[in-house]
Formats: C-alpha cells, sequence, structure tokens
C-alpha cells in the first residue's frame, strides 16, 4: 500500500504557509508525493503543466480565488475533470459550498483541518477513480457514438453536429441515446464528461 501510495501526486493550494507545511508534512508521512502552490493562479498552472492525482485548494486566496481555480480548470482543460477536487475552508457559507459543488467539487474540508478525516476522504476520492480506470474497458462505443459524444464535448448542439457529420439531426439523438444506455447515466452532458473521465474521448 504505501508503495503505491508513493507514486501519487497531490497538490495542496494554499495561501496560508503555515497550513500548506502541516498539509505537506502529514501526506508526506502518509506516503503521497506533495506539492504545493500558494496562491490559485500558481495552482492553476501547477494542475495543467504535472496532472495532480488529486487536488486540495483552499476557496479563500489572493490573485484567484479556489473557486475560479476550478471554473477555470473546467473550461480550459476537460481532460482533468476526472482529478479528484476538494476544497479547504474556513467558511460555513451554503452558497459557497453549492457553487463549487455546482462547478464539480468533490468534497470540502473544514478548517482547522482534522488531518485523519482529509486521509480517509482523500483515501475514498482515489479508490474511487481507481474503480473508474476499470470500467472503460468494460464499455464498447462504436465510432459514431464517439464522434457525436466527442464534437459535444466542443460545445456543438445536435443540429451543428448532425451538418458536420452528415447526418440527420434524429440520428444524432439515436447515437446520443446509445452512447447514454451503454454509459449508464441519464443525461448527455453526464455522457460527455464520464466518457472523458474513462479517456474514451478526447475533446
Amino acid at each position: 500500500m504505501e508503495a503505491d501510495k508513493k507514486t501519487i501526486k497531490i497538490l495542496c493550494i494554499e495561501d496560508e504557509e503555515e497550513t500548506a507545511k502541516l498539509l505537506e508534512e502529514d501526506l508526506s508521512e502518509r506516503g503521497y508525493e506533495v506539492a504545493l502552490a500558494f496562491n490559485g493562479q500558481d495552482g492553476l498552472k501547477a494542475i495543467l503543466n504535472n496532472s495532480p492525482d488529486l487536488v486540495l485548494c483552499d476557496i479563500g486566496m489572493p490573485v484567484m480565488s479556489g473557486l475560479e481555480v476550478l471554473e477555470r480548470l473546467t473550461a480550459v482543460s476537460p481532460r482533468l475533470m476526472h482529478v479528484p477536487f476538494i476544497f479547504l475552508t474556513a467558511l460555513s457559507d451554503r452558497d459557497s459550498e453549492l457553487k463549487g459543488r455546482k462547478l464539480g467539487a468533490d468534497d470540502y474540508v473544514t478548517k482547522p483541518i482534522d488531518f485523519d478525516v482529509l486521509a480517509t476522504i482523500i483515501e475514498a476520492r482515489l479508490s474511487r477513480v481507481a474503480r473508474m480506470d476499470v470500467w472503460p474497458k468494460e464499455v464498447q462505443l462504436n465510432p459514431r457514438e464517439i464522434e457525436v459524444l466527442t464534437w459535444s464535448a466542443r460545445g456543438k448542439t445536435s443540429d451543428e453536429i448532425a451538418s458536420i457529420l452528415g447526418l440527420s439531426k434524429r440520428t444524432v439523438d439515436f447515437h446520443f441515446d446509445n452512447a447514454r444506455t451503454k454509459l449508464n447515466v441519464s443525461t448527455r452532458t453526464q455522457a460527455v464528461v464520464k466518457a472523458m473521465a474513462g479517456r474514451l474521448i478526447d475533446a
């Protein structure tokens, strides 16, 4: 278990240096490889350049807030949407939590940090990602399903996809429905996100 953990990279984005160092010390002792960023802008660059396995991010930071980091990450790099993103916050602000979850945050940990609770949350999130690495092998999307999901990930509507592929809108929707069934999701957006997380498509 410890040998496996050493290959797992965790990025901590935290502007309070003391908290950042405590996170680095605790997580390193638990066998993780830890990198630090001290503001949101540097944190976003680190995510895009280094592709960590999990991100811990403070919400209230100078330069760029944690919510802005997640929002920009989702916009510029959908391929990283499968990376667990956990917010660290001193806020008990329901509106901030709701906004974060809508943006795709996986969890919230309130300061002062209980490191045993944090470690349990990290383990659970990483285990979920590990399970997600298995299911794509069991899903077989045909070329048309891959095409319509790929174009949808690029922001195209059914009408636009139909025009691009030379198909009717009804046929495009048929392929979307088949893809949703195979991926066991309810909506087109969920199908796109899950297909990208499983690396079945690359937008």
